[in-house]
């Protein structure tokens, strides 16, 4: 048996017994896989392949984005859409601005570290965010505003990290280079709008070569095919794979699986079996990838670099999400738009970090000062996050009379 396939095998074995224990202690099964991979880790025992960026973004974001994305209904987003975009993109540049203003004023970072560590952290995550929510079984406003928002704030992180990283890396060359203004315009409307275009072609591929089949196994996987093949494709020509994958699978959702019978482009058992697979992808990839990120939490030498650089970034990520939150509420406060104060704080407390930022990090090439550290700590605010705020949001939605 190859070393590959023994690998799966072991992580598909721990993860359906977690789930089986999780179930049973009424603990959410993604935190049950956290401690456990970190467990193993402790007992020196390998829970399988390395955690990599190129694990992470070839074969765990597709599926997970492709599948949160496919069960966005359009009605619903377009009836908050206006305060989504709004935190998803200032939202993410002021979360960005205040953690590299942190870092540089109080821990002294160099500013190119500041500022690629900021864009890396500045969005919150939708594998950890749904993957929280749908233990909790939370539906409704709350719901569509925090899981709307994550996916398009990864996209907005990943384009801010991108000319981050592409800036720091000119400056150590030449120096302190002066970002050109007219340029990272460009950049950003070519990484955005590209990723866009990408996925409005590949969802618009999938359901048009669907309609002229009616074998569920086959529409099953043309929509496989566009998942993958977006995110592939917009990494290849260097814009957004993030957006690519979200904005296929929103067409994919809309004009196929949730669309109106009479003008769904897919059959009605295709439609079924669509959401059954990807329901079952999303799983396997939520197995892994929080398996994974427990074993590698636990191999960090956080000591090395000090407890109070540590909790004093993880405080940073905090502020960082409160100022994305409460003032940008405020532009809506006296419109149908208004976010009521119980559904700020859950914004800001269910803000969770966990698989873009590491991947991100991960990414990072060694010419980047503080490369280590920032790998290091991005780690702990992702413990942080997936740990002590996934495990109290359950309380604190009980709380605010939302679960």
């Amino acid at each position: 048996m190859s070393e590959g396939l023994q690998d799966v095998l072991w992580i598909l074995s721990i993860a359906m017994l977690v789930a089986i224990a999780a179930r049973r202690l009424r603990l959410p099964y993604t935190i049950g896989l956290v401690f456990v991979g970190a467990l193993l880790a402790f007992s020196r025992i390998d829970v399988g392949p390395d955690l990599t960026s190129e694990l992470i973004l070839d074969l765990i974001l597709p599926p997970l984005l492709f599948e949160a994305a496919i069960a966005l209904r359009w009605p619903d987003l377009r009836a908050d859409l206006p305060p989504i975009l709004t935190f998803s993109i200032l939202g993410t540049f002021l979360a960005m601005a205040v953690v590299a203003c942190g870092l540089v004023w109080l821990l002294h970072w160099p500013l190119a570290a500041a500022l690629v560590f900021g864009a890396l952290i500045s969005a919150t995550d939708p594998v950890a965010i749904i993957a929280m929510f749908k233990d909790n079984k939370l539906h409704g406003r709350l719901s569509l505003l925090v899981e709307a928002e994550s996916l398009f704030n990864d996209g907005a992180a990943a384009v801010l990290f991108a000319m981050a990283l592409a800036w720091a890396q000119s400056s150590a060359v030449v120096g302190d280079a002066a970002p050109n203004v007219i340029n990272s315009a460009l950049t950003l409307a070519r990484v955005v709008f590209g990723g866009i275009g990408v996925g409005v072609a590949a969802g618009a591929a999938a359901i048009l070569l669907a309609r002229g089949t009616s074998e569920h196994l086959v529409e099953v996987t043309l929509s496989t095919i566009a998942a993958f093949a977006s995110f592939l494709a917009a990494e290849r020509l260097q814009v957004s794979g993030v957006l690519a994958t979200v904005t296929a699978g929103l067409i994919v959702g809309n004009f196929g699986i949730f669309g109106p019978e009479d003008r769904s482009f897919l059959s009605q058992r295709g439609r079924e079996a669509m959401v059954d697979f990807w329901e079952f992808a999303a799983f396997l990839a939520n197995s892994v990838i929080f398996l994974l990120i427990g074993a590698n939490i636990a191999a960090m030498h956080y000591e090395t670099y000090g407890g109070v650089v540590v909790a004093s970034v993880i405080a940073l990520v905090l502020v960082a999400r409160a100022v994305a939150v409460y003032p940008l509420s405020l532009f809506f406060l006296g419109s149908r738009y208004r976010i009521a104060p119980a559904e700020q704080l859950a914004l800001w407390w269910g803000g969770l970090r966990g698989a873009l930022g590491l991947a991100l990090a991960l990414s990072l090439p060694a010419s980047i000062p503080l490369r280590d550290e920032i790998v290091v700590v991005t780690f702990a605010v992702v413990a942080f996050s997936i740990v002590i705020q996934g495990l109290t949001m359950p309380w604190l939605l009980r709380r605010l009379k939302v679960l």
